[in-house]
């Protein structure tokens, strides 16, 4: 996985939730889910809502930033 975009989607799904129940649990906007989602957009997003999702989807804010990291607790 090459970009934020795809980290993003792939930890969603492997957490087996729909981006509103993403957005729900996170505290953030489903439209922020959303976009964060769309590769066609340029991903920037603000460091507490990055903090926000990895915390949810249980991985590491900088692998889903940057995709770096050895301890990414990821579900296979």
């Amino acid at each position: 996985m090459e970009t934020f975009a795809e980290r993003l989607e792939a930890s969603r799904r492997r957490g087996l939730l729909t981006q509103a129940e993403l957005a729900r649990k996170a505290c953030v906007s489903l439209i922020t889910v959303t976009r964060l989602e769309n590769e066609n957009l340029n991903a920037n997003p603000r460091p507490d809502t990055v903090k926000k999702l990895a915390g949810v989807l249980e991985v590491d804010p900088a692998w889903l930033l940057f995709g770096e990291m050895e301890d990414v607790k990821l579900a296979a």
